[in-house]
């Protein structure tokens, strides 16, 4: 069994949606990083970036002891891997997946998370204006990417559906509330509409559904402790 530290994010659904489609059991242990789950020492010590989602295989490939794994991208090549599911293992096919599982971690999740981040800032928060053009403009950059690789073949690795889908559909799936129109990328728009109708794509991304909650419904004195806890972060000194 597969323990998830998770919550309903798009870096969690990626996993989620993953688990769904590879049919691999999974319990869902929620870390709700809006109260401050992701800080505490115990999910320290499995994950020293204090981000979710985290995994832990309790019968993990090769035996032995549970194995703990961090980042998204890392979770999934191992679950793909064991499951003998959507990751060819032939290394030409497997590197074109693997490099496209690299652009998603490396550009369109963090891109498109700062997109997100300043576009919902307040007024009070300052003159934002630079920032939400910025990324804005890259999250365009970005879905025109996918728009000329998804133009080029059926899926973004060749003419099979893998990972390399599967870990960009979540970001995707917010094109809204980045400032984007998604009539704009006609390939983008197809392989978004394909994979939706997908069973154990609408899974996972319904996966702890039950546990969103709505930042609205916090009273001021929480809003301002959370935005003190997670804007402008610095290192976590060393334990003594």
């Amino acid at each position: 069994m597969i323990d998830l530290h998770y919550w309903p994010t798009p870096n969690g659904k990626k996993v989620t949606i993953l688990l769904e489609e590879a049919g691999v059991p999974y319990n869902i242990v929620p870390m709700n990083i809006l109260t401050g789950d992701q800080f505490k020492k115990e999910l320290l010590e499995v994950n020293p970036n204090h981000r979710m989602p985290t995994m832990v295989d309790h019968n993990p490939m090769g035996g032995g002891e549970p194995l703990t794994l961090f980042e998204s991208g890392a979770i999934m090549m191992y679950i793909a891997e064991k499951s003998g599911k959507f990751w060819p293992q032939e290394p030409a096919a497997k590197y074109k997946v693997t490099q496209w599982v690299m652009w998603q971690m490396a550009n369109q999740g963090p891109k498109l998370g700062e997109c997100g981040h300043f576009r919902r800032l307040k007024d009070e928060q300052g003159d934002q204006s630079y920032a939400v053009k910025r990324y804005t403009d890259e999250a365009n950059r970005l879905y025109g990417v996918l728009n000329n690789q998804l133009y080029r073949s059926k899926y973004l690795a060749g003419d099979d559906y893998t990972i390399a889908d599967m870990i960009c559909y979540p970001w995707s799936a917010g094109w809204e509330n980045q400032g984007q129109d998604l009539d704009e990328f006609k390939y983008v728009k197809r392989w978004f509409e394909e994979l939706g109708n997908r069973e154990g794509v609408q899974k996972g991304m319904a996966a702890g559904s039950d546990l969103s909650v709505n930042p609205d419904d916090f009273t001021d004195e929480e809003k301002a402790r959370i935005r003190k806890m997670l804007y402008n972060q610095r290192a976590i000194p060393v334990p003594d």
